[in-house]
């Protein structure tokens, strides 16, 4: 089974590289996040045509998360648990049924955060503790889970060009990676890392100042898996070319593959 994650930054924009994409790679679950629209305008048939089921939680202008499986979707689950009156359209579950068992697939748009010390970097860390309150409560289900998504966090010094140039950053502050860290030490593994030791891969890049062009680039995608999921893990890659082609998202896939 193969599942990836990519913020798409407006899937209306970005409806022919997200398909093109999907025509290549070809996972059988794909999270997407940024949609940038409600459910009822979620293209949902484009994906449909290519053999996905569509789960959305849309808002309108911001945020949005969708899960596109192959397989059928059960127990779809919209909005993070806790947090009451927040109405950001930011986290979407679901389970899926594989040919080995189930799968619980989440997808994931952190909060930014920034500007820190104001109440978007409160707000964020407050999500992070929300976030792994529920992470907690999945792993209590003893099955197979991959928490996916743009978590807006850089885990390490290795995850960012220069260190220096995000200290006042709310994505690489120290606050935001224990938030990261804080899920991980509950039993998460992170795919990607789990796979490839080597440092200074990334999964976004600015459209600012040629960031692209200089690899001037950060990873904030991740996908984290539970322990029983994590026992299938078999790879993990993160599909970089894509953010070299034409009217490209800041983000790129991340995907892995699971035994199930």
């Amino acid at each position: 089974m193969k599942i990836a994650t990519w913020n798409v930054n407006s899937i209306k924009a970005r409806l022919e590289a997200v398909t093109e994409w999907l025509k290549e790679a070809e996972p059988d679950i794909a999270c997407l996040q940024e949609l940038k629209c409600t459910d009822d305008t979620f293209p949902r048939e484009a994906f449909e045509d290519l053999g996905y089921n569509c789960a959305v939680h849309g808002q309108k202008t911001y945020n949005g998360v969708a899960i596109l499986s192959k397989l059928p979707l059960e127990d779809v689950t919209p909005r993070l648990p806790g947090g009451d009156g927040d109405d950001h359209a930011r986290y979407l579950e679901a389970v899926v049924s594989g040919k080995k068992g189930t799968l619980r697939v989440a997808s994931i748009y952190a909060p930014n955060g920034n500007p820190i010390g104001t109440d978007k970097y409160t707000y964020k860390l407050g999500w992070l503790e929300r976030l792994a309150a529920h992470a907690r409560d999945v792993l209590a289900l003893e099955e197979p889970a991959a928490l996916m998504g743009d978590y807006n966090v850089i885990p390490t010094p290795d995850d960012v060009y220069d260190p220096k140039a995000w200290l006042n950053d709310a994505l690489f502050q120290p606050e935001s990676r224990a938030g990261l860290r804080r899920i991980e030490y509950l039993g998460y593994t992170d795919a990607f890392r789990a796979c490839h030791a080597e440092t200074h891969q990334y999964t976004f890049w600015d459209y600012q100042a040629g960031a692209w062009q200089k690899d001037h680039g950060i990873r904030i995608d991740h996908i984290l898996l539970s322990p029983q999921a994590a026992d299938h893990l078999t790879h993990s890659a993160i599909d970089k070319q894509v953010r070299g082609r034409e009217r490209p998202s800041d983000h790129v896939p991340v995907w892995c593959e699971l035994d199930l």
